[in-house]
């Protein structure tokens, strides 16, 4: 191995998920570590407040499956849940808000 070769180890994701979704809100804004060769699918799986976070917006909201953000580009959920993460990828699921 070189003097400047990369080693591997985990990803750091940024996750931010904020809005009304379901009966609560969600505001969540965590960078969170993840294995090499983690996937969409893999986060959304995570056993703590980031993968719960997720899950509900998905499970509460469909809209907003269609409206993930990945890098800021739109990412549907299920044409892209085995899509490998990389390190510093930013996921953000934004609600709408409504009112006048």
């Amino acid at each position: 191995m070189g003097l400047f070769s990369r080693q591997k180890g985990p990803l750091r994701i940024h996750v931010l998920v904020r809005g009304r979704i379901g009966e609560g809100w969600i505001d969540l804004d965590e960078t969170v570590r993840m294995p090499e060769g983690a996937t969409l699918g893999a986060l959304l799986e995570r056993k703590d407040a980031v993968g719960a976070a997720l899950r509900d917006a998905v499970a509460h909201s469909p809209h907003l499956s269609h409206t993930l953000m990945w890098n800021g580009e739109r990412c549907p959920v299920e044409a892209h849940r085995e899509r490998a993460l990389a390190d510093g990828d930013q996921i953000y699921l934004l609600a709408p808000l409504a009112g006048g």
